[in-house]
């Protein structure tokens, strides 16, 4: 199913731009949404949704498979697996365009869902991710907005060249002969989560119509609970 949403931000288009395409800054502000790791452009973590009774805990991982910082285009690829309830994939697109001294964001998600939380289906879908989206940006503006731009890292001063006198060339190793340099191996950053985070809870962002529509199926599962225990205790 396809999504789409877009809201704005109170920053100049090149700022904004830097901002919402730092995972690690904004991954906080994500309901339900946890950053574990980084492995160069690759992020992984988990995302916990709440339907009801139902709690699925999505871990997966996501990577930027477009950004086009001239354009202030970004399409990122993000895919999750619950043990129990499914899997989700999406291919996230954003576009940005300035609107007077702020920023648009235009998102259009390309949602895919299997087993419990598919069954609500398209529109109920569509109001969850417009109200996850005004929490996102609720706290976008809280946690990192109010908190003025990041400051740009400091060049690392330039080292003076060492004088080191040349070794003598062994007679195992001729000079001319380079020594091969083993690969290094990928460096996994570990995320310290700052406090810990609460599952979306789709039925309360959905609200009445949501509760609505689950109505006669709480009903019929009441109604065959209370049957199969009438059943149990005539057999007792």
């Amino acid at each position: 199913m396809e999504l789409n949403n877009e809201f704005e931000v109170d920053r100049p288009i090149a700022e904004a731009w830097a901002l919402l395409t730092d995972v690690e800054r904004i991954a906080p502000c994500l309901p339900g949404a946890q950053l574990e790791e980084i492995e160069g452009e690759e992020f992984r973590g988990s995302v916990k949704v709440k339907v009801g009774p139902i709690t699925a805990n999505y871990k997966g991982k996501a990577t930027f498979i477009e950004k086009d910082d001239a354009n202030h285009k970004a399409v990122l690829k993000a895919e999750g697996r619950d043990a129990r309830q499914g899997n989700a994939n999406a291919t996230i697109t954003a576009t940005l365009v300035p609107v007077g001294t702020g920023t648009k964001v235009t998102v259009s998600t390309d949602l895919a869902v299997t087993g419990k939380v598919a069954q609500f289906g398209r529109g109920v879908m569509a109001e969850v991710s417009e109200k996850l989206l005004k929490q996102f940006v609720v706290n976008l503006e809280a946690k990192v907005l109010a908190e003025g731009s990041a400051p740009a890292p400091a060049e690392p001063a330039a080292a003076e060249p060492a004088h080191a006198v040349p070794a003598e060339p062994s007679a195992a190793a001729p000079a001319d002969v380079a020594t091969p340099v083993a690969p290094a191996e990928p460096v996994v950053r570990r995320i310290t989560p700052t406090e810990p985070v609460e599952p979306v809870d789709l039925l309360g962002a959905t609200g009445a119509p949501m509760l609505k529509r689950l109505a006669p199926v709480a009903v019929a599962v009441l109604v065959l609970l209370l049957a199969t225990r009438w059943l149990r205790r005539r057999r007792g």
